[in-house]
């Protein structure tokens, strides 16, 4: 690892524990405090887009007349295909004011990216069926494992074990997500179609978030080009499955099909599913597949808050209590893995920043 690795490998770990300790020699006090108010910026707009793309997928889902999860999700990865296209045939027009990588088709690269593709569509398939089956106030219980699939997967896929004391912290959230399924069930709204698809949504997430580390290389580095590539795999993929599943007879008999509101609201359905794309894989490549499961599960608490209020709905004290769990879990373990880190600067993995994410080529960031 060369001094430049090690600064980036420093700054991460020490954005990650919350650490106040004075940086190497090659850094500065304000360098940090920059690097810090980015991270905080692009985690702060993936809980934004992310919090507002799930009411409005809720939305869109809890629409009677058109049962076909799978064509909302289509349409949204279609969506965002069009607008990497667009992007890039803006920045050829404005080269000096819009910095975009070329989107033309490889097919060896896009079939180094398919299997990421088949978990993102897992991923969002399942989110959007949990979502669907138990509502936004309990999608964050239902979507709650997400930490504890990453323990098993970086056992099973990195070959990395956990401390004791992490595996208490999963042992919270797993206690966390049973007791609010248990007052859901006391509360007569359980739906265990919804939390299995909760379950199997956060096993993808965790896959996810580990893949797209994978991926990285064959994409140059790039978020746009990787968007591009997984979404475009997933509108091919989807088109059977969409057949396989029956909706098509659904969509074709929906009759709000020439309504102009009902397309308005699926293009902004869209425009979000863009995003949330672009800031899922920006926040992992600007902190680490774990801080961006955390994250997640943290957002989701603040959404569950949101849900309730917006709803008007009246939630016992255990029902709450299971969020805090998942959340002082989830903050549990981030503690503990932080100090790991800390403890063991060596062991800490190469952290390579792709040149498309510099100030200068990105002021956007």
């Amino acid at each position: 690892m060369n001094r430049s690795q090690l600064k980036r490998s420093k700054i991460l770990r020490m954005a990650l524990v919350g650490s106040t300790d004075s940086m190497d020699n090659g850094g500065t006090g304000e360098s940090f405090i920059m690097r810090s108010i980015k991270i905080a910026l692009v985690v702060a707009l993936y809980w934004f887009i992310s919090i507002t793309m799930v009411f409005l997928n809720n939305y869109l889902l809890e629409n009677k007349d058109l049962d076909a999860p799978l064509f909302i999700t289509f349409f949204q990865c279609l969506v965002s295909v069009g607008l990497c296209r667009l992007m890039y045939f803006l920045s050829t027009l404005f080269p000096d004011k819009i910095d975009f990588p070329s989107m033309r088709f490889d097919l060896k690269v896009s079939r180094e990216v398919l299997p990421l593709t088949i978990v993102f569509i897992g991923m969002i398939t399942f989110n959007n069926l949990c979502l669907k089956h138990v509502g936004v106030a309990f999608y964050t219980v239902g979507r709650s494992l997400s930490t504890v699939f990453n323990v098993i997967f970086t056992y099973t896929i990195i070959k990395q074990t956990t401390s004791l004391k992490a595996l208490l912290c999963c042992g919270v959230i797993l206690g966390g997500f049973w007791l609010g399924v248990d007052q859901e069930g006391v509360a007569g709204s359980l739906s265990w179609t919804g939390v299995l698809f909760g379950v199997l949504a956060s096993a993808c997430v965790s896959l996810n978030a580990i893949y797209t580390k994978k991926v990285m290389p064959v994409v140059d580095g790039s978020i746009w080009k990787l968007s591009f590539y997984n979404n475009l795999n997933a509108c091919v993929l989807f088109l059977p499955l969409i057949v396989i599943f029956g909706e098509l007879g659904s969509i074709l008999s929906f009759n709000r099909l020439g309504d102009p509101q009902f397309w308005t609201m699926m293009g902004i359905g869209g425009v979000f599913g863009f995003a949330i794309g672009y800031v899922t894989g920006l926040q992992i490549k600007f902190t680490s597949p774990l801080t961006h499961n955390v994250s997640g599960t943290a957002k989701a608490c603040a959404q569950t808050v949101l849900a309730v209020m917006y709803n008007h709905s009246s939630k016992s004290l255990l029902w709450w209590t299971s969020n805090m769990m998942v959340l002082g879990g989830s903050s549990g373990y981030t503690w503990v893995k932080g100090m790991e880190m800390k403890k063991a600067p060596a062991e800490i993995p190469q952290v390579t920043v792709s040149k498309d994410l510099k100030p200068k080529e990105h002021p956007e960031v």
